[in-house]
């Protein structure tokens, strides 16, 4: 949004440092109505957030300034817990037993996430949750389908 007051006061700033304040760095210096200003302490490089979104420079050693600002504003909530369960078979071998596994404990997040090392398929299977005794249950049911498989594969 164009801010006549904002602008003349980024137009002074930028005189106080022998630089002009081009059309590009007034493009640069546009904000979403509503968004908020991040301080960048190193550069005249612009940052805003607006709701849940941060837009910040891309230079590594400027964005990791303004991203010093912005880490103690973040709110954090209830941290997700994981467990991985590497298992030697492919998806297609446990994929019907695992989305039993994952209707038996709903409050969980059962991710696959296969491999192939060049001469066999495993897949690491990963469970999510929020408490420690949901991953513990989903992860030893995980592993005793992963057990019943190798059996019937043996058996």
């Amino acid at each position: 949004t164009h801010d006549d007051k904002a602008m003349k006061l980024m137009g002074e700033m930028y005189a106080r440092r022998d630089m002009e304040f081009n059309d590009a760095r007034k493009r640069m210096a546009r904000m979403p109505v509503g968004s908020v200003h991040i301080d960048n302490p190193v550069s005249v490089a612009p940052g805003f957030n607006i709701g849940n979104v941060y837009v910040m420079a891309g230079v590594p050693s400027i964005f990791q300034a303004m991203l010093d600002n912005v880490i103690p504003t973040l709110k954090t909530g209830a941290k997700m817990l994981s467990r991985t369960i590497r298992c030697p078979f492919g998806e297609g071998e446990i994929g019907a037993a695992l989305g039993e596994v994952q209707k038996a404990h709903p409050e969980t997040v059962i991710g696959s996430y296969p491999k192939f090392d060049g001469k066999s398929y495993s897949t690491d299977l990963v469970v999510r949750a929020r408490s420690e005794a949901l991953v513990e249950a989903a992860a030893a049911a995980v592993e005793a389908m992963v057990a019943a498989v190798a059996a019937r594969r043996t058996g």
